[in-house]
């Protein structure tokens, strides 16, 4: 398939630039694969297409503030940079603007939040095959909570750290709000690791999950640490040349053994957001069907035509033109079969048309 069937036409007023007023005041589009409609609706409504016995999957990694701001003490030129993955102690790859000016050699200190000079530099060591800098941070003097022998980069994130909003969502330079702290972040992370918010549980209210186990749903997380293979845009013209990047997951005993034993007894495994779906659709293919709690990496791609082996319903979120994330949706909306884009497109027209919010802060959809 090529990418450009997965390509539509969006009002730039229709990105969202914030949060709803409330996480479950946002919209919820719901589409009925087998009969081919659409049904409007807000995001508690949720409830209503949930039943006792479903087991819905939730993501739990946590965002970490892993835009960093940064100069260069010699020519005062200004860098922006965006950690990816840890290799070691203050040891990190990380994408770095300009990278042009990011040469092997150079030093950079870091800014704080305060917009002031610190004493916590980083020096490139290398550069990889997609133009992503390895570093090395250091310290000059004691840190606060972090003496010398103690420095540890990446539990000082938040003294130094914004939140890595997606490029769509427009905010000057260090000044992602307080709200961003608070609202780009489901009300269940706990594992930190992230650099984009699973999205579709955003929506989410601790009063709205209670009502859902109140009606006999069992709620199980899994972890995957959203990286660059969940947002990494498709520059291939045949989608099947694209690589997607790994990213890191945990499944633990419980959550395994209560998605087993609903297949086993034909209940339906409602993910929620495409990063649950990989971590799940993954394990399935590496065990024969069956979940394996442990932890792992994962570079899964999931396009049409795809056989889904455990996700039985899915919420999510709005997603970009010829992203991934809308390769799997289409792929979702018509299992084993190449047609799902259009089915996707039609329901996302549908969406423009009534104006929906779409992408990270926008509205959210439920296929089932």
């Amino acid at each position: 398939m090529r990418a450009a069937e997965f390509d539509f036409h969006l009002p730039e007023e229709l990105i969202a630039q914030q949060p709803s007023s409330t996480r479950d005041s946002s919209r919820l589009l719901t589409l009925h694969r087998n009969e081919k409609r659409v049904s409007h609706g807000t995001f508690p409504d949720l409830l209503n297409h949930l039943a006792a016995g479903d087991v819905l999957v939730l993501n739990n990694s946590k965002v970490v503030p892993a835009r960093l701001r940064s100069v260069n003490p010699v020519t005062g030129g200004a860098f922006e940079i965006l950690l990816l993955e840890e290799n070691s102690r203050n040891d990190w790859w990380a994408m770095m603007r300009p990278a042009k000016r990011a040469r092997i050699g150079t030093e950079f200190s870091l800014i704080d939040r305060r917009g002031e000079r610190s004493a916590v530099s980083a020096t490139v060591l290398e550069t990889n095959q997609e133009g992503h800098r390895r570093l090395i941070f250091r310290s000059a003097v004691r840190v606060p909570m972090a003496p010398w022998p103690e420095f540890d980069i990446s539990k000082l994130l938040d003294d130094f750290g914004e939140v890595p909003l997606p490029p769509y969502i427009k905010r000057g330079a260090g000044h992602s709000s307080t709200d961003d702290r608070t609202r780009y972040q489901t009300v269940y992370a706990k594992e930190k690791g992230s650099i984009a918010a699973p999205t579709a549980g955003l929506h989410f209210t601790d009063q709205l999950l209670a009502q859902i186990c109140a009606r006999g749903v069992e709620i199980c997380y899994l972890t995957l640490h959203v990286g660059l293979g969940t947002f990494a845009p498709v520059k291939t013209d045949d989608i099947n040349e694209h690589r997607m990047h790994f990213e890191r997951f945990h499944v633990d005993e419980s959550t395994a053994q209560k998605v087993n034993a609903a297949k086993q007894a034909q209940r339906r495994v409602v993910a929620v957001g495409t990063t649950s779906v990989r971590v799940l659709e993954a394990l399935a293919l590496q065990h024969n069907g069956r979940i394996a709690a442990g932890s792992g990496r994962t570079n899964i791609f999931i396009h049409p035509p795809f056989q889904f082996r455990v996700v039985d319903a899915l919420v999510t979120n709005f997603h970009l033109p010829r992203s991934t994330l809308l390769m799997l949706v289409s792929a979702f909306a018509s299992p084993g079969e190449t047609s799902g884009c259009k089915k996707i497109l039609a329901a996302y027209a549908e969406a423009v048309m009534q104006r929906y919010r779409f992408f990270s802060y926008g509205d959210a959809m439920l296929i089932v």
